[in-house]
């Protein structure tokens, strides 16, 4: 059908409580107006008995495949896919070569390198594995403050110049669109992030507070992915949905953690 929404397909760990990973992406996904699926790499789960820390439980790779593939065939395309959690390098290898597979017109990579509950020994092959086999794949991608000085190999990012040193860094290695987001963390008394795509900018809006939001960076990439399957580009892609995300953190959920979650569902953009 004509009037048929876009297709966008998330890639990312489930994470109960609704605040984060896929959950939170389909949210955005919605609120945007296309239609999301998922294949789940892995179940996360708050531990409150555990400084809330994450229990992580990786999804078996052939499941993996299976569900990439389900999706891919029940809708005979996917216009955008987003990669958020993978968690381990068997899970990092089966989706590049599902990447590789079916050419997707556009990826964004969240790069969550590793979550609050894994073996820290892990970090690098995982940092590893996810540099050489999924970034050459992204159309864009959108690291924290952690990720741009890992990914970067430029080390401890700490003013605005440092960030952009570190887009430019991730972008030469390839990757056509970077995002780094460094939000409240560079004490600017704004919401910043340095877009790359070869001419680096500065994107900022209001800060909404300062605590950190579970889900704010699912969301922006996910509002990112959304905004391109509907064909607008990366740069407008990247402005929109950081309005989205400062709705989101506005809206957020008030619960019994000591953190807050984000919810998409008043945004009228």
């Amino acid at each position: 059908m004509s009037d048929s929404p876009p297709i966008v397909l998330t890639i990312a760990g489930s994470e109960a409580s609704g605040g984060a990973g896929a959950q939170t992406d389909l949210k955005t996904f919605h609120q945007l107006g296309v239609f999301g699926c998922t294949a789940l790499t892995c179940i996360v789960s708050f531990d409150p008995a555990n400084d809330w820390g994450h229990r992580f439980v990786p999804v078996d790779p052939q499941v993996i495949h299976d569900q990439i593939e389900a999706a891919v065939a029940v809708h005979g395309r996917v216009d955008a896919v987003k990669i958020g959690m993978l968690g381990t390098v068997p899970t990092i290898e089966t989706v590049a070569r599902a990447l590789g597979e079916y050419d997707f017109p556009h990826v964004v990579v969240d790069p969550v390198l590793i979550c609050k509950g894994q073996e820290p020994g892990a970090a690098l092959d995982i940092d590893n594995a996810l540099r050489e086999l999924v970034l050459p794949h992204a159309t864009v991608a959108t690291p924290n403050l952690f990720e741009s000085e890992v990914l970067s190999g430029l080390g401890p990012i700490e003013d605005v110049e440092g960030l952009t040193a570190a887009a430019r860094a991730i972008h030469d290695q390839g990757v056509p669109v970077v995002v780094a987001k460094a939000g409240t963390l560079l004490g600017t008394d704004t919401a910043l992030d340095v877009y790359d795509d070869g001419t680096a900018q500065v994107l900022e809006v209001p800060a909404v507070g300062r605590e950190r939001v579970s889900g704010a960076g699912c969301t922006l990439a996910a509002a990112i992915t959304a905004e391109l399957a509907k064909g607008a580009d990366p740069r407008a892609a990247a402005v929109t949905a950081k309005d989205v995300v400062v709705s989101s953190i506005e809206h957020r959920m008030h619960g019994a953690a000591p953190f807050d979650c984000v919810y998409q569902g008043r945004y009228r953009g």
